[in-house]
């Protein structure tokens, strides 16, 4: 008799507390971004040389569109070449404009890394020019949409985080080079944690009712 009121009791705390927990449901992206119609990207810039801003400028595409629907995005080139292509020198409002003419967007994303502190642990390579290491970096990504025609700000982002990464070289024991010949290996974990943060607004998400 005990066992079957011991039983009934732990029946009903876990009836109970299924209930409390509720179903999850999903939520759309707070933004959809097939709303901005033709989307162009320049490469994001990074304060360091090497493929990091390439490899981060990749990354954040293929996540911003993991969970939208079919979104029309054009890679515009480096900041230094789509200027010089309209002939300015510095990113302005009247310059989107003439950024969103000559490509044909009407949206333009920005972003751009910055290693805020590189701490080596390094290895010295025969010459002492190149020291090749692995390093603790601690890095921000900053991304914005922007809209061309009036050069207003429609969204922006930033992320931070640290990391151990390899694949960095050191140039006449001053400039550091994020220059791995595998980049995914060397420092996709801390482009993936940037990334991840940076397009939360462009993915899906979970709660309970």
């Amino acid at each position: 008799m005990k066992r079957f009121f011991f039983l009934s009791i732990i029946i009903s705390i876990t009836l109970v507390a299924i209930h409390c927990a509720g179903k999850r449901v999903m939520v759309p992206p707070r933004i959809d971004l097939s709303d901005y119609e033709m989307i162009g990207i320049m490469e994001f810039t990074c304060n360091q040389k090497g493929k990091l801003a390439d490899l981060t400028t990749r990354r954040f595409m293929e996540a911003a569109r993991e969970d939208q629907s079919v979104i029309r995005i054009v890679q515009l080139g480096t900041e230094k070449d789509v200027l010089n292509k309209i002939g300015e020198r510095k990113l302005t409002q009247s310059t989107y404009k003439k950024i969103g003419e000559s490509y044909k967007v009407a949206t333009i994303i920005v972003g751009k890394i910055d290693i805020s502190d590189v701490r080596p642990d390094i290895k010295i390579s025969p010459g002492l020019f190149v020291m090749d290491f692995s390093a603790d970096v601690d890095a921000t990504l900053d991304v914005q949409m922007v809209e061309a025609e009036t050069g207003a700000t429609l969204w922006n982002r930033s992320s931070e985080a640290t990391e151990r990464i390899g694949g960095v070289s050191i140039l006449g024991l001053k400039d550091f080079a994020f220059d791995a010949k595998d980049p995914d290996k060397a420092y996709g974990k801390l482009v993936n944690r940037l990334v991840y943060y940076v397009t939360g607004d462009f993915r899906v998400s979970w709660v309970r009712q």
